[in-house]
């Protein structure tokens, strides 16, 4: 292989920092995934409550 084609085969697989693992969302306040799908399944939950209450206030 050339070194062209092994930077751009590189470019795009895992980050090469040693420092990043596969746990690690690299969004500041969420240090795992799994916090991240905490934080989506509340504010969804969140939403659709305020639709009920806005259904209930307007109807």
């Amino acid at each position: 292989m050339t070194d062209r084609a092994n930077q751009t085969m590189h470019s795009r697989g895992a980050s090469s920092d040693p420092g990043m693992d596969e746990q690690s969302t690299g969004l500041p306040g969420f240090g795992t995934w799994r916090s991240v799908y905490i934080f989506v399944i509340i504010v969804f939950v969140a939403c659709v409550m305020m639709l009920k209450a806005f259904e209930f206030a307007f109807s």
